[in-house]
């Protein structure tokens, strides 16, 4: 998959699309406690940045969980649709929305510091803890 081939997917009710061109064809899981609280486990999530749009957003609602960052979601069906850093205009998109399947790769795993002990995952990643996703995007 080349990182500029947009992809297309929905909701579990389907009135929601979402096309998006993701920044590459890589997989990042998110451990932290917000997105296990929100999805009952980690994020796995596809990098998007503002490359997003949605058919159907009338049914989209949207949860500020941040000052920065809010979290997407269908208000007919409950899908998960978006993780969105408000100032950079950052997506991140689960994967298990896009209709493609073998296409991604497991690459990278944040806020490992806070994942829990009772789960783990066998592929070798880039692994970041919280304090480094921060200064990653604070730029330090």
């Amino acid at each position: 998959m080349s990182s500029k081939t947009e992809q297309s997917g929905s909701c579990l009710c389907g009135s929601v699309r979402v096309i998006a061109k993701p920044k590459n064809h890589n997989v990042g899981v998110c451990h932290c406690a917000m997105c296990r609280k929100w999805g009952g486990g980690p994020l796995f999530a596809v990098e998007c940045e503002s490359a997003v749009s949605f058919e159907g957003a009338e049914f989209v609602s949207s949860f500020e969980s941040s000052e920065w960052a809010e979290r997407g979601f269908c208000q007919k069906c409950g899908t998960h649709l978006f993780y969105r850093l408000k100032q950079e205009g950052y997506y991140a998109i689960p994967v298990g929305l896009f209709d493609g399947k073998d296409e991604w790769k497991f690459a990278e795993q944040i806020f490992i510091d806070q994942k829990p002990a009772f789960y783990s995952f066998a592929e070798k990643t880039k692994s970041l803890t919280g304090t480094e996703v921060f200064a990653q995007f604070s730029g330090k």
